[in-house]
């Protein structure tokens, strides 16, 4: 198929100039340690194609569409949709205090008795929760029930779950309320939660090779990529085991998630479905706190499990996944256009986004394509008085360095990437839509530095 291999000889960074050549996803996956990739499209409203590259294991098996991949966060509006199912059915209330439903476990006191936690706020990341994410545990280690994950005790190797902000005052991205979540499903139902969400979500969507089970059954796992590290070294121990379901415990396909997102858009557009109604569907992809109509590029607000950004028609809906060596995004626009891809490598946090932006320029995205700068001439004069340290903050600081006429960018802890004259002051880099901005103040050497990326800055002072 034609648009297949125009996809994955198309690959692009984040910004592009005049005269950048498409980058072969092959050659991608090999320089970032990428061993397997595995991507479905969604076009006009159906699944168009899917199809797996590389290998699930090094020296292993190919990966194919039915390779099962840690889904990481993606994990998240799944549940969410789960939940909306029983919210229907009446068997919970989105707008009630949790703790009145809660039995096995209840959220402690907190400073902000007067605010509810609900499970909309749970769901939206705006019930004040802490804990943003899960490390998981590697095979043989210890594992912890849900209420040692709540509490923080061990062998939980993550915080406590605690209300740390005022609920439905401002969204924090937290794993810990999904935690809260698992709970509250299990205590509501009475039923382990690998088993519910397969009842109330997987079965009914025919996402078949699907599973919150964790570990993954040894029958099972035959059919799942293994997680790699960075450098391309496997993660020790193989797949980390998440008992943070709710949050982190999926196992999934892109086809499977694209038959997820295929029937949260029937619910949307008040189509037969077998799981919520227009309605309900329609509160899910409503941002709870929040404008969308004033958001950065590339930024969305929360619905219920879901980011949202844009307006109709061109409204998108997608999450992101990443466990310890698993990167993954799902995304859907309100037209019918979407895409799932899921790679077995931590360099998938560059990967998936130029596998995004290749499908986008392919079936003509309204969102998510490159953004395209020009680049201007700059003297070694001007370069050199950029070259330095900057520091942010004690323990943070950028580093400034050039090879010729070439000039690069390290950050504490980071990789170098080198960045583009769009003016002597002004340098942008392409693997992120992000600028660096130079004081022009002194003529010998630039004071401050100012890093943008989402709309937001961050001033640095010259440290060297």
């Amino acid at each position: 198929m034609q648009r297949i291999e125009r996809v994955v000889n198309g690959l692009r960074t984040a910004v592009i100039v005049d005269g950048d050549t498409p980058m072969k996803l092959a050659d991608r996956m090999n320089e970032l340690h990428v061993p397997g990739v595995s991507i479905a499209v969604i076009h006009g409203g159906a699944i168009e194609w899917a199809r797996g590259f590389g290998n699930a294991v090094i020296g292993g098996p190919p990966v194919g569409p039915e390779t099962l991949f840690q889904a990481g966060s993606i994990s998240k509006p799944v549940t969410a949709v789960a939940a909306l199912a029983l919210v229907q059915a009446g068997k919970l209330d989105l707008d009630a205090d949790v703790n009145l439903a809660l039995r096995s476990w209840r959220i402690p006191r907190h400073p902000f008795s007067q605010s509810k936690v609900t499970l909309r706020r749970l769901l939206s990341h705006s019930a004040g929760t802490t804990v943003s994410g899960f490390a998981g545990y590697q095979a043989g280690q210890p594992i912890p029930s849900l209420a040692e994950i709540l509490d923080g005790t061990p062998p939980a190797n993550s915080a406590p779950v605690r209300v740390e902000h005022e609920p439905g005052k401002q969204t924090q991205s937290s794993g810990g309320g999904y935690a809260i979540v698992q709970q509250l499903l299990i205590d509501v139902t009475g039923r382990p939660f690998p088993a519910l969400l397969d009842d109330t979500v997987l079965a009914p969507i025919g996402m078949t090779r699907s599973s919150f089970a964790q570990p993954l059954p040894a029958d099972r796992l035959r059919m799942a990529a293994m997680p790699y590290q960075a450098n391309g070294v496997p993660v020790p121990g193989g797949p980390h085991i998440y008992p943070e379901l709710a949050a982190a415990g999926l196992w999934s396909t892109p086809t499977d998630l694209a038959h997820l997102l295929l029937v949260v858009l029937d619910a949307l557009a008040g189509r037969a479905n077998c799981l919520l109604s227009q309605s309900m569907a329609a509160g899910m992809f409503s941002p709870v706190l929040g404008n969308v109509d004033v958001l950065p590029p590339g930024l969305g607000l929360y619905g219920l499990g879901w980011l949202v950004r844009g307006s109709t028609p061109n409204r998108q809906f997608w999450h992101n996944g990443v466990n310890d060596g698993f990167v993954n995004t799902m995304v859907l626009f309100e037209n019918g256009e979407g895409a799932v891809v899921m790679t077995n490598g931590w360099g998938g946090q560059v990967l998936v986004g130029e596998i995004l932006r290749s499908i986008a320029a392919e079936y003509c995205w309204p969102d998510r394509q490159p953004r395209v700068r020009k680049l201007a001439a700059v003297s070694p004069q001007a370069l050199d008085r950029l070259l330095g340290t900057y520091q942010f903050t004690p323990t943070f600081s950028i580093c400034i360095t050039r090879e010729g006429d070439r000039v690069f960018s390290q950050a504490t802890g980071q990789a170098r990437n080198e960045v583009f004259p769009e003016s002597d002051r002004d340098f942008f880099f392409k693997v992120v839509d992000a600028v660096l901005s130079f004081d022009a103040d002194s003529p010998t050497a630039a004071m401050q530095l100012n890093f943008r990326q989402d709309g937001k800055d961050h001033v640095a002072k010259r440290a060297s």
